[in-house]
């Protein structure tokens, strides 16, 4: 199962509309975000996405009432506390947005996806993924990354949008 990842989007429309295109283009079959959404209005372009979308919350998503009304009520996507596991394809997959609980989710989870860094990371250890696809808004880095992973080979792979 291919798998698109983004984090950090922070209301950069344009960003997020290239991130859409790429996993429409890539045919993820599902895409995790690991939080910082922001603002409401970025489910418009997320709800273009041709994959179910699952996200988290971040520490900038203040309206999460909000969020979690346009995103659900519109069928963009579901949005969960921070973390939220899941299985796919027999792997345990755990998402946050706190990156100083990252190594120790990865002793008890197969991929660990998490944001907030806006600093792209694909580490894997003993079997174990860790994965930060970087900050889809570019505002702090000056680069818009997001993720691939392919969730069978327990790998991922970084896109410059």
């Amino acid at each position: 199962m291919k798998v698109g990842v983004i984090s950090d989007t922070h209301d950069n429309l344009d960003a997020i509309k290239k991130a859409v295109k790429l996993f429409n283009d890539e045919g993820v079959a599902l895409v995790l975000h690991a939080g910082d959404f922001v603002a409401p209005f970025t489910a418009k372009p997320l709800g273009e996405l041709d994959a179910k979308l699952i996200g988290i919350f971040g520490n900038n998503d203040g309206d999460k009432l909000l969020l979690k009304e346009r995103f659900e009520g519109n069928g963009v996507g579901e949005l969960h506390e921070d973390p939220y596991a899941l299985t796919l394809e027999g792997k345990s997959i755990i998402i946050t947005h706190r990156p100083q609980i990252v190594n120790a989710l990865a002793k008890a989870y197969d991929v660990v996806i998490y944001g907030h860094t806006h600093q792209p990371e694909i580490k894997k250890e003993a079997g174990h993924l860790i994965l930060n696809p970087g900050e889809c808004g570019g505002w702090l880095s000056g680069r818009r990354t997001v993720a691939l992973l392919d969730v069978e080979r327990l790998e991922a792979e970084l896109r410059e949008l």
